[in-house]
């Protein structure tokens, strides 16, 4: 793991922009279009609307989230519809989205419905991940009612996740797919995580799901 720090976010979202840039950048002189996996929530914002303004042939990249809840994208709580506002704009808006949700009633039907797309996504050239205070990354939540399934080496690629501290019910990304990307970034702010990181590193990744993905990664951190 490298792990790098900023002194402050604003920095943070304009070095780590610039790093996946130039990710993206390099993929697209050897392959034909580039997978790009990326978190929900606010974190990624500001790197977000930095990099979406960023010129590069978008119209290769493929983006699609980490993990979704299952709620519709008009819903508040859609990582879909912050997505799209926040990254999928500006010059960005030309790149293909692949969606981790439909209308299905429930994550458990809609999957089968999604996963397809998601074969010829694989291995995902450049992924992004955040991390919460629990130590969960994408929908692997500790305790959650299948994690055990989705950190198992032949997990499906998509897989319904419901945990306590997860709200609604979840679709997610599993581990194989997800530390099968070809280059690894964390995103993390504030004490609070940076200690839950370190805590992270010792444990177990079926206690703290993100230590499964920490090992080649470069870690973004700032207070």
């Amino acid at each position: 793991m490298e792990l790098k720090t900023y002194p402050d976010r604003e920095m943070l979202a304009m070095g780590l922009a610039d790093e996946l840039a130039s990710a993206l950048k390099n993929c697209l002189l050897v392959h034909e279009r580039a997978s790009f996996c990326v978190p929900g929530g606010s974190s990624p914002g500001e790197t977000f609307s930095t990099l979406s303004g960023v010129d590069l042939d978008w119209g290769r990249v493929h983006v699609f989230l980490n993990d979704e809840r299952w709620v519709p994208e008009d819903h508040a709580r859609s990582n879909t519809a912050l997505l799209k506002r926040t990254l999928l704009t500006d010059r960005a808006a030309a790149a293909v989205h692949v969606p981790l949700v439909n209308d299905a009633e429930t994550p458990e039907a809609g999957i089968p419905d999604l996963a397809p797309a998601f074969e010829a996504e694989l291995p995902i050239s450049l992924l992004l991940l955040g991390m919460g205070e629990d130590m969960h990354t994408a929908s692997l939540f500790p305790g959650a009612d299948r994690l055990a399934d989705a950190m198992a080496d032949d997990a499906p690629i998509l897989m319904a996740m419901r945990a306590e501290g997860a709200g609604e019910p979840r679709v997610t990304l599993t581990r194989r797919v997800l530390a099968g990307a070809m280059e690894t970034h964390v995103l993390i702010m504030g004490d609070a995580k940076r200690e839950a990181l370190e805590r992270a590193r010792k444990r177990d990744p079926l206690t703290a799901p993100i230590a499964a993905f920490l090992r080649d990664a470069t870690v973004h951190w700032a207070p």
